[in-house]
């Protein structure tokens, strides 16, 4: 456990079910100040939680929202900005028939969302600390070999380019920016078929962005630290 004097904090969005309460859960497990933002209607079971642990209320599709927590953070000094956020349409779609409406959703929620809160909240994180977003291996271009899911996996390749080029704007930040892939996880979302359980993913998968902090630059890595092709 971390003494009072070198607790670190962590903002992560999109708490409130699935791998991101379970990193709630892990991260103050391990004695961190944990500030968790959902949604008003999906708070619950983030209540139930004890521990250094602050609730905020957000929609990151909102951005009034962003950006009226961000107002609220603004004298807060973090270690590490979090930002989980995921949705897919119909696993049985392909761009042939997806909606526009489903389409934009999920690009909306997936890709330009979470980059809304890694500007809105980038200048919160201290000097060596780490900017880090949940993608997916599926996001990986280079691993597309059987064309399934492709709305969602364009959503995540679109997300691993938006932070690429946030990389590039930023060439001279001392700060690590992550894109992290979870591995295909039992939740809502990944359903009853995948994997791995979430106490096989997301242990490992905080032990792989505390291990990269110090270390500048864009880095795209599975829950095992493993590089992930782009």
């Amino acid at each position: 456990m971390q003494t009072e004097l070198q607790q670190k904090t962590v903002l992560l969005i999109g708490a409130s079910r699935g791998l991101g309460f379970a990193m709630v859960e892990e991260y103050l497990a391990r004695g961190w100040h944990v500030i968790a933002t959902a949604r008003p209607d999906s708070m619950d079971r983030l209540r139930k939680l004890s521990g250094a642990l602050e609730i905020e209320t957000l929609d990151i599709t909102v951005p009034q929202q962003i950006a009226a927590l961000r107002a609220r953070l603004a004298a807060r000094r973090l270690d590490l900005l979090f930002v989980n956020a995921g949705v897919k349409n119909d696993d049985r779609e392909t761009i042939a028939d997806v909606s526009t409406d489903e389409f934009v959703r999920v690009m909306v929620t997936n890709a330009l969302s979470p980059m809304r809160v890694i500007e809105a909240f980038a200048d919160l994180v201290q000097p060596h600390g780490t900017l880090a977003v949940m993608s997916s291996g599926q996001g990986s271009v280079a691993n597309n070999t059987n064309g399934k899911y492709e709305v969602y996996r364009s959503s995540k390749a679109a997300l691993n380019m938006l932070m690429r080029s946030f990389a590039a704007r930023h060439a001279d930040d001392s700060r690590t920016l992550l894109l992290m892939a979870p591995g295909w996880v039992r939740t809502d979302m990944g359903g009853p078929d995948a994997r791995l359980g979430i106490d096989e993913s997301i242990p490992n998968l905080v032990t792989t962005i505390d291990s990269q902090q110090g270390r500048a630059g864009l880095h795209y890595l599975d829950y095992l630290g493993r590089v992930v092709p782009w």
